[in-house]
């Protein structure tokens, strides 16, 4: 028994070299509860609550969280797919497409993201921690702030650092926990009077209706999942290849789905009241007294279990664009710039508004990105990678050092995504959206399309024969 509890949280070692069929011990149910606990957040209950922000009705905004999460948490589970049949994390992976050096511009706006990801996530946890001590008497002051945002950020760093196998591990304990009181918080709220306002409808005219609808299921519905996609191979190239990559798709799938819909339709039906996503009116409108308490364990649970992965996938994204440092020096690095973050959003008059700005923009990027990676593995590679190539010198790699037409492909997918985008800033509104489609966003769609299509067209075209290799030590 000790042996297996020193083996489960053993040290992760490994940094972007393919994972060893030796260390390749992860199962399928780990890798849905890794999926579950990133997704039992505070967060999730913004992704609903933006809906009524948005002045859209209770049950349409339900409509775009469960629709939208179909397609989108199918796409991410897709990308699963790739780290599985090849033990080698996202970006390195990107490298088939984009070439030895072309996939470090994504690897760079991937890491920048994740260190935003970061102060995203806990932003959440500390507004609410803070409001329920203030049930207690604890005052809502800039120590008090201080304090929470600085003890949930050492402990995730902390757990990131160590790597992988802490990071199942801690998820495996924790999400039954976290959402047996889940299951508590939705009862209370769901079963008490006034705290949900059922009958609640759009009153926007049909044109902005339907551009709030579009815009509610870019940044929530379908986006939701393609936010989640360049982190997706770095924990899946740990499950070995005697699982089957349906299994791998479906607990991932799972994992992702069921907690964030769950958690977005509370925060949904809470601020059909509230009519707010702060997150103090939201537990104040439900929680109170013991139950608080417990809410308490959720809230910190969250952006822990949420960024233990972002600390670990930044540090991967960086060494994947050819930084020298440690995993370990890039985690730190990640931990530092997340709490700067985290300040800058805690002072943020409006944060429904800065989080679906943030939202859209991610999205302007990595719909395209997502394009061409999935066209390059699926569609032109048919899932078949020459795994030594990634690490080769770029002027040896067969896949290149920079492939110019997945490079145009992203960017023609990126402009014409922002074409038909409608953010709530004037940099993130398209001329067709605003002057054709009335407003309405279709960015995340028409950016996978077009660059996936282009990059097929035009993307390189030489496609190694993949060679069978011992996943062993392999080039930087």
């Amino acid at each position: 028994m000790a042996t297996d509890a020193r083996a489960e949280l053993r040290v992760d070692v490994h940094a972007i070299e393919p994972i060893p069929e030796a260390d390749r011990d992860s199962t399928g149910l780990q890798q849905m509860w890794i999926w579950a606990g990133a997704n039992i957040a505070p967060i999730n209950w913004a992704l609903g609550a933006l809906g009524i922000v948005l002045k859209l009705g209770l049950w349409e905004t339900i409509a775009v969280i469960v629709l939208g999460n179909i397609v989108g948490c199918a796409i991410f589970a897709a990308f699963t797919v790739m780290g599985h049949k090849t033990g080698v994390n996202q970006m390195v992976l990107g490298r088939s497409a984009f070439g030895r050096r072309g996939a470090y511009l994504p690897s760079a706006l991937m890491f920048l993201m994740t260190l935003g990801w970061i102060g995203v996530n806990t932003y959440f946890p500390v507004k609410i921690a803070v409001a329920i001590l203030g049930q207690f008497g604890i005052g809502d002051t800039w120590l008090t702030n201080f304090v929470v945002v600085t003890v949930v950020m050492v402990i995730q760093v902390l757990i990131g650092l160590y790597g992988f196998y802490a990071i199942r591990t801690f998820e495996k304990y924790t999400v039954p926990v976290t959402a047996a009181v889940m299951v508590l918080m939705s009862i209370l709220a769901w079963t008490r009077p006034g705290v949900v306002n059922w009958e609640l409808t759009s009153t926007l005219p049909p044109a902005a209706h339907l551009a709030m609808i579009t815009l509610l299921m870019t940044a929530i519905g379908v986006g939701w999942g393609i936010s989640w996609v360049t982190w997706a191979s770095d924990y899946s190239r740990f499950v070995p290849r005697t699982v089957s990559s349906t299994a791998v798709f479906w607990y991932s799938y799972v994992g992702m789905f069921v907690p964030t819909v769950w958690l977005a339709i509370l925060g949904a039906t809470v601020a059909s009241v509230t009519l707010d996503t702060d997150p103090a009116k939201m537990v104040s409108a439900v929680f109170g007294g013991v139950t608080s308490i417990l809410v308490l364990l959720m809230v910190l649970h969250g952006p822990i279990a949420t960024n233990i992965l972002n600390v670990y996938s930044a540090a991967l994204a960086a060494l994947s664009m050819g930084l020298r440092l440690s995993r370990t020096a890039m985690a730190l690095i990640a931990g530092v710039v997340g709490y700067l973050v985290t300040i800058y959003f805690v002072f943020q008059p409006s944060f429904a508004k800065a989080f679906d700005n943030w939202m859209i923009s991610l999205l302007l990027w990595m719909s395209p990105w997502a394009g061409v990676v999935l066209a390059d593995f699926f569609i032109m590679r048919r899932g078949r990678i020459d795994v030594d190539e990634l690490y080769r010198e770029p002027e040896r790699s067969a896949y290149g050092d920079i492939n110019w037409g997945a490079i145009v492909a992203f960017v023609v997918g990126l402009v014409a995504g922002w074409s038909v985008e409608d953010g709530l800033v004037p940099a993130l509104q398209g001329p067709i959206s605003t002057k054709l489609l009335g407003g309405a966003d279709l960015s995340w769609l028409v950016g996978i399309v077009v660059a996936g299509g282009l990059h097929l067209v035009i993307g390189r075209r030489a496609v190694p024969a993949p060679v069978p290799r011992p996943m062993g030590a392999a080039r930087r």
